[in-house]
């Protein structure tokens, strides 16, 4: 009986570990005023500690050496499996800080870093095309068990999301949502945008100074933060915009010269879900409207008042619903 209970005291304590170095790590950014690194961890303990959400290293098969991260509930439940996708501002727990405490409580929810964001997400291929990111996503699910499941992209992770639903198809992906995602713009007016920039697109969308992200904050948020000191931003740009930028850089020049990588662009079977802001100064509302146009009456277009690109955490109270009802509810 007291072994048993030693072992048992032993696995309770080993099970608390990761969170108690969390902990002791969170304590030493504070110190330190690593204040993004610090809510990375929080963001992390959060996730692990009240949301029962744990990160999954999945290797893929292949001889590329691709390697997926996927956030991930710890234990099955009987809940509809939704896979979230994110885009270029950052990895899976920075876009979906804001939906997931929502969404996890309807949904059995998968939210993978894509290939190259992070330091986790990796691969020897020399593919940067929305297919391959695609394709990665969806042998990851396979991977994981789940063989049925609906999908959420946002911006570049539209692209992605699009392009899965297309090739996977109705009895694998039944319903995709779509955000804020210029997949409807011809790779011509994807590049006449970009030329519109006053400097690079990797220098606008992968900042390496304070005053490059500030930039692309405001041009992302219609109501962006109003105090954004140097040291914040140049500690964010340490986790978030130096490891694998130059894959990352090489991502944004393969959307540009291709975008989805589907010309012409399919229409989807799957009932559709848009979602915009209306102060979207990335993608303008002119697109989510084509959009629309291109899919028809498997489709609706749901303009979110005052949000810009940034759509999940400007209106995340929204899009949460929105994306609640659509899936649930049709």
């Amino acid at each position: 009986m007291k072994q048993r209970h030693a072992t048992a005291t032993a696995s309770a304590l080993f099970a608390l570990l990761p969170l108690s170095l969390l902990l002791f790590r969170l304590l030493v950014l504070l110190v330190r005023l690593r204040l993004a690194a610090f809510r990375d961890a929080a963001l992390s303990l959060h996730f692990l500690a009240r949301l029962r959400i744990r990160p999954v290293h999945l290797r893929l098969p292949g001889t590329d050496a691709t390697t997926v991260r996927v956030w991930c509930p710890a234990a099955p439940s009987a809940k509809p499996p939704l896979l979230l996708l994110h885009g270029f501002g950052g990895d899976s727990k920075w876009t979906w800080a804001r939906n997931l405490p929502a969404l996890s409580r309807h949904f059995h929810v998968y939210a993978p870093d894509l290939l190259f964001f992070g330091a986790h997400s990796r691969s020897a291929s020399p593919l940067r095309t929305v297919a391959f990111q695609a394709r990665c996503a969806a042998e990851a699910m396979r991977l994981l068990g789940v063989d049925r499941y609906d999908v959420v992209g946002i911006s570049y992770g539209g692209f992605v999301a699009y392009r899965l639903a297309a090739v996977e198809g109705r009895d694998r992906v039944p319903r995709v949502v779509v955000m804020t995602s210029g997949v409807a713009a011809t790779p011509g007016e994807m590049r006449e945008m970009a030329a519109r920039e006053e400097r690079a697109v990797e220098e606008s969308l992968l900042p390496e100074t304070a005053d490059g992200l500030r930039r692309l904050v405001r041009r992302s948020m219609h109501r962006p933060p109003p105090w954004m000191p140097d040291f914040v931003l140049d500690d964010f740009i340490k986790l978030m915009c130096v490891v694998q930028r130059k894959e990352r850089a090489e991502l944004l020049h393969e959307l540009l010269k291709n975008g989805a990588g589907i010309d012409p662009l399919p229409v989807l079977t799957q009932k559709t879900l848009i979602l915009w802001g209306d102060k979207d100064q990335v993608f303008p509302l002119d697109l989510g409207h084509r959009l629309q146009r291109h899919l028809g009456d498997v489709s609706r277009l749901e303009i979110i008042k005052d949000a810009g690109h940034a759509l999940q955490l400007e209106g995340a109270d929204q899009v949460n619903r929105f994306i609640k009802s659509f899936l649930l509810d049709s």
